[in-house]
């Protein structure tokens, strides 16, 4: 397939796409919003963002052509697109993810650079464990950056007295882990391969199960009673619809449904996950990064400590390691496989 568009002019859009993300969720979650007179809490900002994002997902994939390239059945005349068992499973994957990523944005006492340092070295190193385990060659410079991967999570947690993250952090650090090593290895099965109609067909029908999965799994927290998660969950789901706070929560919902497009385009590539998912982790890092500067020069909160934003650096080099070496290896420069 001949690409209108480059690998790293992709991750340059993803990562512009990422940015305005990172501080509207992290100022609608820490600034008191008209009519409330308070924050909304991680788990509040969930359900309305999350079922904006359906909607408009499926509205990309309907307007957009892309489900004619999923498998479907007919009924009653009209053509809907179906998952494979393989495609189902990945939809599982991405259903951890998109509840993670912005709950991770949320945690009081809990950096955005630090949150976003264990969860993008923690991709970093699952990248080439994939590549393995699908007989895909991982090549010095992928085992280097896993080292500076350790050295930089080490010297961000050394700053920090330990981890003394909240028991929901810690979980939402696993769980968007395990998503992540769902999805790489259903798409390096399936389809990393880059052919148009293959990326556009698993978009389709990844989505059409990993976005309801998510909206049921938060209702059905709600729904459980459990304490205060259930209360929050709940005015997510019914209160929040009254208030002004809501368009905020639409213009998230709108920049994940773009992020997630540029995501796929990216990993789907069919160069090997030890490339791809670097160059898509720098470009979220980077705005997690570039997100909480500017949130502390315009709106006065804490600024990234220093161990932090050394770690965040060291895994950035270990990113442009991973991006550069191989168009310098003996072997000369990356070329998709034709």
């Amino acid at each position: 397939m001949r690409r209108a568009i480059s690998l790293e002019a992709l991750t340059a859009l993803y990562m512009l796409s990422y940015l305005p993300n990172v501080i509207a969720t992290r100022l609608v979650t820490t600034r008191p919003q008209p009519g409330l007179g308070r924050a909304l809490t991680g788990l509040e900002t969930l359900p309305a963002s999350l079922i904006l994002n359906l909607v408009l997902t499926y509205a990309f994939i309907g307007l957009s052509g892309w489900h004619r390239d999923a498998h479907g059945v007919r009924v009653g005349g009209v053509r809907l697109p179906v998952p494979t068992r393989a495609t189902a499973l990945s939809g599982v994957g991405t259903a951890l993810i998109l509840f993670t990523v912005p709950l991770s944005l949320t945690f009081q006492g809990v950096s955005i650079t630090f949150i976003q340092l264990l969860m993008r070295g923690d991709i970093l190193v699952i990248a080439p464990l994939v590549d393995l385990m699908f007989g895909r060659r991982v090549r010095w410079w992928s085992w280097l950056a896993l080292a500076m991967v350790g050295v930089a999570v080490s010297i961000a947690v050394q700053q920090r007295g330990g981890f003394n993250l909240p028991p929901l952090a810690i979980l939402t650090v696993v769980l968007y882990t395990l998503g992540y090593f769902i999805r790489l290895s259903v798409m390096t099965r399936v389809a990393k391969n880059g052919e148009g109609h293959d990326v556009r067909g698993y978009f389709a029908e990844e989505k059409i199960v990993a976005l309801p999965l998510a909206v049921l799994a938060l209702g059905l927290v709600s729904a459980s009673g459990m304490g205060s998660q259930a209360d929050s969950l709940w005015f997510g789901f019914v209160a929040v619809w009254g208030h002004a706070v809501v368009w905020q929560l639409a213009w998230i919902a709108f920049l994940l449904t773009i992020i997630s497009i540029f995501s796929a385009l990216i990993l789907l590539d069919r160069r090997e996950n030890s490339y791809c998912v670097p160059l898509e982790r720098s470009a979220s890092l980077l705005a997690a990064v570039g997100g909480a500067w500017l949130i502390h020069l315009f709106w006065g909160q804490p600024a990234p400590a220093w161990g932090e934003t050394l770690g965040a650096a060291i895994l950035i080099a270990a990113i442009l390691l991973l991006w550069l070496a191989p168009r310098f290896d003996r072997g000369g420069p990356v070329r998709r496989q034709q």
